[in-house]
């Protein structure tokens, strides 16, 4: 039984969120053919103005073809300054000289990928009703400088030398300027469009109370939504001077005023819906509801399906699924390349820890992990063999606060455990936790177990992701004693955390690492 007084058959109407000026509401569409799982897809629809598969391959096409022509306008002129001839030519002398053709046609066709991933990432082939002209164009600029930068990123990886990165740099500049502005017109065009009335919809609102008035005065006022408020059908609230009957006189109004659709402001009336819902089928009027859920926390709220039940998130934390993408592409390329590279290094360090003491060369620890997993975390031993058990007789020396433990003249360390924490080499076998995907390269750093048992409620907000070999702690405050420090800095990372975060720990990582600030 939906919340809103329907009882789903066999064969119901679609459901889908609208989202209408900031107000979610249930559609109900009726289209000829349409069945139940039509329109099922588990996730709200952004609200467009134009929609459709041949509007978005549209929007496509022409992004495509835009960072062709900036590609080649760069290209062809960063080239052209050192030769200031005509440009016919020229255009010769370019390609003969030192161009490469094919390695820049392979990353200018790498480059128009990552941009359209980007976009369709930031729902950049739909108008969205609901985002203005500004947010759209600091969406371009983000796509574009997310494709560019891991472009950099590809050729710089890969050896390239005849790409120039000046190239590169300005034709993301030029992208940004010419994809955002490209929108912009077209957000012209399509607002003109429906301020003279082209695809606008007529509109019945059942319901003239406070939230029937408000949906009014939104469409109103925000005109390129594309609805046309025709009037009120109520009960009630005679006064309103747009009201234009009641709810029984719907089928004559909607043929007087020639509406599209019907919005439902009243929806615990299970009676008036399903009075409305009849007459809408039999005249073929789109009817949407607009929840009244908790006097207006239900606006704004998407409606996804679990199963076969439709449900409606009232709050949800976005998955940035891409960038979490990214960061395991970048965890496994970076972890599997540092395995290779520093596989000499590796076999240096077991060898002198072999020649050093007794005991085994890696130390497996127990830690815990994103959710409170636990795994088995592998470092260089550089204590003692039995400095587990005596880890708690030295519980009092312990130089950090709260469930953390330190002390800075350690006697279970090695006389080469201190060169090497020294330097971090003692954590090169966590790169092996990265591979397999317990740890990932930046993060909190994963505690004992010990350690794990003694933290308070609050506490647990640092393993809602994984376990790094470095993190923001390590290298802001690594001297900092205190674990409320430790944690704050833990989940500023978490709150704020994107992939170039992650880019610029790594690199003070480097630094501090050659420094030999551990301890």
């Amino acid at each position: 039984m939906l919340g809103f007084g329907l009882s789903p058959t066999k064969r119901a109407p679609p459901l889908e969120i609208a989202g209408i000026g900031g107000k979610s509401t249930l559609a109900f569409e009726f289209l000829p053919g349409d069945d139940y799982n039509h329109r099922r897809e588990g996730v709200p629809r952004p609200v467009s103005a134009l929609a459709g598969p041949w509007v978005e391959i549209g929007y496509l096409l022409v992004d495509v073809l835009s960072v062709c022509l900036n590609a080649f306008c760069v290209f062809y002129f960063r080239w052209l300054a050192d030769s200031p001839g005509s440009l016919i030519r020229s255009a010769p002398a370019v390609i003969s000289r030192d161009l490469a053709l094919q390695e820049y046609a392979g990353f200018l066709l790498l480059y128009v990928v990552l941009i359209v991933l980007f976009c369709q990432n930031h729902h950049l082939y739909r108008t969205l009703r609901t985002r203005s002209a500004l947010d759209e164009s600091l969406a371009v600029a983000k796509a574009v400088t997310y494709a560019t930068l891991l472009l950099t990123t590809f050729i710089y990886l890969s050896g390239v030398q005849t790409v120039s990165r000046l190239v590169v740099g300005f034709s993301g500049l030029l992208n940004v300027a010419t994809l955002a502005t490209w929108r912009m017109c077209k957000r012209r065009v399509v607002a003109r469009r429906v301020a003279q009335g082209q695809g606008a919809r007529n509109v019945l609102i059942v319901g003239a109370g406070r939230v029937g008035r408000a949906l009014a005065r939104h469409f109103e006022e925000n005109k390129q939504l594309g609805y046309v408020v025709k009037g009120f059908l109520d009960q009630n609230h005679h006064c309103d001077s747009r009201l234009l009957g009641r709810i029984e006189d719907l089928a004559q109004v909607a043929q007087r005023e020639f509406a599209d659709e019907v919005f439902i402001t009243t929806p615990s009336e299970r009676q008036v819906v399903r009075t409305v819902l009849r007459e809408a089928r039999r005249h073929r009027l789109d009817v949407k509801v607009v929840p009244e859920l908790y006097d207006g926390l239900g606006w704004q709220a998407p409606l996804s399906y679990v199963g076969d039940f439709p449900v409606m998130a009232l709050h949800w934390e976005p998955i940035p699924v891409l960038g979490l993408f990214f960061k395991r592409l970048m965890d496994i390329a970076f972890s599997s390349l540092g395995l290779v590279a520093l596989s000499p290094l590796l076999a240096a360090v077991a060898l002198a820890i072999a020649l050093d003491s007794r005991g085994p060369i890696l130390y497996p620890s127990k830690r815990v992990g994103k959710k409170g997993r636990t795994f088995v975390c592998y470092k260089f031993r550089s204590m003692v063999p039995d400095a587990d058990f005596l880890k708690e007789s030295l519980r009092h020396l312990n130089e950090r606060d709260g469930p953390f433990f330190k002390i800075s003249c350690d006697p279970r360390i090695t006389r080469l455990g201190r060169s090497l924490r020294k330097y971090s080499l003692d954590e090169l076998p966590q790169l092996w936790n990265v591979l397999k995907g317990d740890m990932s390269l930046v993060g909190p750093r994963p505690h004992p177990l010990d350690d794990y048992e003694q933290y308070h409620l609050e506490h647990l907000r640092r393993l809602d992701v994984k376990p790094g070999l470095t993190g923001l702690w390590q290298v802001t405050a690594r001297q900092d004693p205190s674990f409320q420090e430790n944690m704050a800095l833990d989940l500023q990372y978490i709150q704020n955390w994107d992939v170039w975060l992650d880019l610029r720990i790594l690199w003070r990582t480097v630094g501090a690492v050659l420094e030999g600030a551990g301890k």
